[in-house]
């Protein structure tokens, strides 16, 4: 059975800086690519980033330069470093294969942007 797992979110004041981890089973988890999405209320959920199998990333524009994608194949992990934090970056971010599938979506975990 799949399964990611998100962690590392919380409270930042804008400015702050959080590391998010995406932890991975069932899978074989090098070879593919995985992307960070995030979700606001009556929002569809968007693409923030994304890594190729052999490190490669990919960010959406309103993160570009703000945020750092990486993974460690070995601990089945992703993570998406998050500096520079505005109050629009406040959402529930999840992780899942790039494209998603359905039945791999986690809980996600809360990051709220606030002073």
């Amino acid at each position: 059975q799949v399964q990611l797992v998100e962690s590392g979110g919380g409270l930042v004041q804008p400015g702050g800086s959080l590391r998010l981890s995406c932890t991975a089973s069932g899978i074989i988890f090098s070879i593919y690519r995985i992307g960070w999405y995030r979700q606001t209320p009556g929002n569809q959920r968007e693409l923030v980033a994304h890594i190729s199998s052999d490190g490669s990333p990919l960010y959406a524009d309103s993160v570009k330069d703000r945020f750092t994608i990486s993974r460690d194949n070995a601990k089945k992990t992703v993570y998406l470093q998050m500096s520079s934090l505005k109050p629009d970056d406040t959402a529930v971010y999840y992780c899942n294969t790039y494209p998603p599938a359905y039945n791999r979506w986690g809980q996600g975990t809360q990051v709220t942007v606030s002073s």
